[in-house]
């Protein structure tokens, strides 16, 4: 226990050195093949693979410099690439399952599928873009407790055979339409710490389960095992292993009765971001003594999970072009702007809504001299001018395209005058952004440009990384040199 404590610590550190760097210097991270949750692993430093945020803004002023006026995402695939490395680090010893609703992105998927990532899906749709991919069904969790039946017969032909239910109208639906599946039981648990929360509709509360298990039974279903959701977003490591604990209940209910299962499912609700409140890290180390006490690995159980915006927050950034923008006096003649950008709560910004996100909107400046300010902390402009610059900041409000007046993506921010045709961009724009936007009033939501992760080893010019995948160029790469202890560099 102590150990994987331990090394979470370190690889929290690690990371924070990693994004206080940018694209400079190399990370670390750790290998490992544990036989035991709490095993200490042997170290490997490794490389983050993410181009830093200079080449991001450089991808942005290329794409603008060759006439783009419509709003873009650039899709930082490196990033999704340092999660996947980082989640096999810190919890190598669960299987991920990647949550597509959280962002279908096929490029994205692609990458995911090739670093052996399996996939959550909640419809065929989601299936069916897997498939497309070339994955096998049996790297698919149908996890939706609620499914239409249509679905679950496509899921039934296709082969897809793993699924959750929580209530016994889907276990006589499950019966008749694919009585092949093996279940896992969907349990209530507490989601309170969520950014949004899940138990108001799914998940049966633990005196449900012994009647649940013996209603499969009775019907000729094989359950598998134990799932649960702590709420998307989740802002408390204790809600994960107290989570767990639930589980093993529901786990010894059934071997009790005869009915052992093998799989615990761990659900999703781990942060895209490290906060001061929560951190991978965090959740990692109180999920491994959780695991270690009520799924020793020699007990067989096999331990899964759903992990959604942790693998995809980061690898978004938007960008939005002023459209148009309005010059208001208030009281005592003081002035504020009102802009409008061509995307907005019914595009991308629709987490505003639905996710309770937060976008800090920062300006695209010319070059990097007019943008120093935008190489500090996210944000920076959202009150304070930077020593070198030293813009006057005006009460500003920020709006989407549509002709509802409801399109407000940002009503009080701190930003310079700016200028229609000018640009700003947001951050971590990832997750629940274009996977539910729309096309309300005909506006289209955006395209997109792909940055390739860096190789391993790093690139001479880092500025290289900013050409996007659609380009078919070969790195010139050199190794780096890197601490022989990891501890050393935490």
């Amino acid at each position: 226990m102590h150990m994987i404590r331990q090394r979470a610590l370190m690889a929290q550190r690690l990371v924070q050195r990693s994004a206080a760097r940018g694209s400079g210097g190399a990370s670390r991270c750790f290998s490992s093949s544990p036989s035991s949750y709490g095993a200490s692993p042997p170290l490997c430093p490794l490389h983050a693979r993410a181009p830093g945020h200079n080449a991001v803004l450089s991808e942005m002023r290329h794409r603008i410099a060759t006439g783009t006026e419509d709003p873009f995402y650039v899709v930082n695939l490196g990033s999704v690439q340092d999660k996947v490395d980082l989640w096999n680090a810190l919890l190598p010893e669960v299987t991920p399952f990647y949550a597509v609703k959280c962002n279908p992105d096929t490029t994205m998927l692609s990458l995911l599928a090739r670093n052996g990532v399996n996939f959550d899906c909640a419809s065929r749709a989601e299936m069916e873009a897997v498939f497309d991919l070339g994955v096998d069904a049996s790297r698919i969790l149908y996890a939706n407790p609620c499914k239409q039946p249509s679905h679950l017969r496509f899921a039934a032909e296709q082969g897809v055979g793993w699924t959750v239910f929580d209530s016994e109208e889907e276990l006589l639906k499950t019966a008749r339409l694919h009585p092949s599946s093996e279940l896992l039981l969907r349990i209530l648990v507490d989601d309170s710490h969520a950014q949004c929360m899940m138990s108001n509709k799914y998940g049966a509360p633990l005196e449900q389960a012994p009647w649940l298990l013996q209603r499969a039974a009775e019907l000729g279903l094989r359950v598998r095992g134990v799932s649960f959701h702590v709420g998307s977003g989740c802002y408390s490591p204790q809600a994960f292993a107290e989570a767990v604990g639930r589980a093993a209940h529901v786990h010894s209910l059934a071997s009790n009765a005869g009915a052992p299962m093998d799989t615990l499912d761990i659900g999703g609700g781990f942060p895209g971001l490290d906060s001061d409140e929560i951190s991978f890290a965090g959740i990692a180390a109180a999920l491994g003594p959780a695991l270690q006490e009520h799924f020793p690995v020699q007990r067989g159980v096999r331990v899964i999970a759903e992990p959604g915006r942790f693998l995809a927050a980061a690898s978004h950034t938007l960008a939005v072009n002023i459209i148009g923008r309005k010059r208001v006096l208030g009281e005592h003649g003081k002035e504020s702007y009102m802009y409008y950008v061509n995307d907005g709560l019914y595009g991308s910004f629709n987490n505003v809504l639905y996710d309770h996100a937060t976008p800090a909107m920062e300006v695209l400046g010319a070059d990097a001299a007019s943008c120093r300010y935008e190489t500090d902390e996210p944000g920076d402009l959202n009150g304070r001018a930077d020593a070198h610059t030293s813009p006057t900041l005006f009460r500003s409000s920020v709006w989407g395209p549509t002709c509802d007046g409801f399109d407000c993506i940002t009503k009080e921010v701190m930003l310079p005058e700016l200028h229609v045709g000018g640009w700003m961009y947001a951050r971590d724009m990832g997750a629940y952004t274009a996977s539910a936007g729309s096309n309300f009033n005909g506006m289209p939501l955006p395209s997109k440009s792909y940055m390739q992760p860096l190789s391993p080893q790093r690139p001479k010019d880092v500025a290289a990384a900013a050409l996007p995948v659609r380009t078919s160029v070969d790195f010139d790469t050199r190794e780096q040199q890197t601490v022989a202890s990891i501890a050393a560099a935490a």
